[in-house]
């Protein structure tokens, strides 16, 4: 241990002397150099000389949180350790079987095989249990703890063994490792007459091939008049795809994002490098408050060339540029090194975190106006705003509940032991009112701990008027209470829609994969629909983008 401390001494000691004596002294930065020497110093006497000896590993990831705790949220140190979940996040690539996992009960559970994956091949399916891997019993084992065991290097044979969700059999399947490459595009179809769909995850750098295949997909079963391209959720990524993405509509050589930094190397602006194809087809692009980062550049491009219209939610607001920086020992910096701006010219990030990480909301007096190629007003001060507003549909606490305690996957799991053998139409798939009936059973014989916001108001309101010993009000409460109707049987009535379109998700996935489930939930896609009706209305379409200037706020 004592050898391990000391390896990493002497090898920041080493760093603190080239930077003090080359890079710093050239900037004249004594005081970086002084305090860096201040750290190793300090680190070497906690290292030999506290009462108990301490990780130097466990040492240099609290000093690295500490650090950069006081920046903004995305800068951070990566150990080597985690740099496999690094690579997969940036790539969409890792070696593995291919499925996500859960836990459920005293062992994990197998939650979506990716369909024509090494786990998909082997027969796994959604519900089937891990009970052993490489004969090692995974009773009691976290859920990080079985995906490092199934991943490993593309060719390897791992081996699983299995309790089948349909017959409770044990099975130990031989499982080929490979490299999974998680898909950018998560469905391509057409929503209507002419209107493609793309849903679009990710941004990996692979994401402007599965964009650019998934546009061919669609004009290959149809003609492509108008594209609605999916952005609700996506967190964003590698900020190059999204410059490549957008070379698919508009043309060769346009700007489409700048990054402004303080090195130097950090201040420039990005154009597109390929033909585009689609030139001209009408684009409307959904997104919300969950749309981010490379997301939003897209988005945010889109509208301020005036290529395509934005339905949905303010998007989230994250124009901060990262890069990763090597730092010796298969471990990283992800250090936010710029701000991105958008054709426009507006940053459209929301929060400020200059001062030692603390968030700050841009202040109103602060925001300013720009224009789209069009001249149509747009405004910075955090995140995109939609050119057609459309208010958000929240899903009920009681369903999340619900979903949370895996009733919902209870049931599919039933209803496939039942219905596992016969085939679905998986876009008009629903469950019937007697499945429904079947569900209600299953929910009133287990405890579900909920509470609505008006009971819980009303207890606060209660306990409010014990404390004031006010009685005046007890019948007027007594009487809200039981007009309350928050109970298990109302609340499986007042959310019923809610809740069957969840079930029919969970089932639609055990026969169709993910795209199934995407699929399913079109139909009643009130945003989609908006969308579609849009693009139908060339008129309209087309004030929007050359007239209609965005909300302030």
């Amino acid at each position: 241990m004592k050898r391990r401390v000391f390896k990493y001494i002497l090898s920041a000691l080493a760093v603190a002397a080239i930077f003090a004596g080359g890079v710093f002294a050239v900037r004249n930065d004594h005081g970086l150099g002084r305090n860096m020497e201040i750290m190793v110093n300090l680190m070497h006497s906690i290292a030999t000389q506290y009462v108990d000896e301490v990780d130097a590993d466990k040492m240099m990831l609290n000093g690295a949180e500490g650090i950069t705790s006081k920046l903004d949220p995305y800068t951070d140190f990566i150990p080597e350790k985690d740099m496999p979940d690094f690579e997969t996040m940036t790539t969409g690539r890792y070696g593995g079987i291919g499925a996500l996992i859960r836990k459920k009960d005293d062992y994990v559970i197998i939650a979506e095989p990716y369909k024509g994956s090494p786990a998909d091949e082997s027969g796994l399916k959604v519900g089937d249990k891990i009970v052993a891997i490489n004969g090692e019993d995974m009773k009691g084992m976290k859920v990080d703890e079985i995906s490092k065991r199934l991943r490993g290097e593309p060719n390897t044979i791992v081996k699983v063994t299995v309790e089948k969700l349909l017959t409770g059999e044990r099975e130990e399947l031989k499982i080929r490792r490979r490299r999974i490459s998680i898909p950018s595009i998560t469905y391509a179809g057409y929503v209507a007459d002419g209107v493609g769909y793309i849903r679009h995850a990710d941004f990996t750098d692979k994401c402007y091939d599965d964009m650019r295949a998934a546009i061919q997909h669609l004009q290959s079963k149809g003609e492509l008049k108008s594209l609605l391209l999916d952005y609700r959720n996506n967190g964003g990524g590698v900020l190059q795809s999204a410059i490549e993405v957008l070379s698919l509509f508009v043309p060769r050589g346009t700007m489409v994002v700048e990054t402004r930094g303080r090195a130097k190397e950090q201040s420039r602006k990005f154009y597109t490098m390929h033909e585009p194809l689609l030139p001209d087809t009408p684009i409307a692009v959904l997104i919300n408050g969950n749309s981010a980062s490379a997301a939003e550049i897209v988005a945010g491009a889109i509208q301020d060339l005036d290529r395509g219209v934005l339905i949905g939610q303010r998007s989230f607001g994250k124009g901060l540029v990262q890069s990763t920086s090597p730092l010796g020992y298969n471990s990283y910096a992800k250090i936010t090194v710029a701000k991105y701006y958008i054709p426009s010219g507006r940053c459209i990030q929301a929060m400020n975190y200059s001062k030692e990480g603390r968030a700050e909301q841009v202040a109103d007096s602060l925001i300013k106006e720009f224009k789209t190629a069009r001249g149509r007003k747009v405004y910075d001060g955090g995140g995109i705003m939609p050119d057609k507003r459309i208010t958000p549909q929240y899903v009920s606490s009681f369903a999340v509940t619900l979903y949370l305690m895996g009733v919902i996957e209870d049931y599919g799991d039933e209803y496939i032991k039942r219905n596992g053998s016969k085939e679905i139409d998986v876009k008009n798939f629903s469950i019937t009112d007697e499945d429904y009936a079947d569900f209600e059973k299953l929910v009133m014989a287990r405890d579900i701990p909920y509470k609505s916001e008006s009971r819980a108001a009303l207890e606060k309101l209660r306990k409010s008027l014990a404390k004031e010993r006010n009685t005046s009000l007890d019948g007027a409460l007594e009487m809200i209470d039981k007009g309350l109707r928050d109970d298990k049987k109302s609340n499986l009535e007042t959310f019923r829609k809610e809740i069957v379109e969840q079930i029919n998700q969970n089932i639609v996935l055990r026969y169709a994969y993910a795209a199934g489930v995407i699929a399913n939930s079109l139909r009643g896609d009130r945003e989609v629909q908006e969308a579609v009706t849009l693009l139908s209305d060339t008129a309209e379409y087309k004030r929007i983008i050359t007239e209609q200037n965005t909300q302030r706020k």
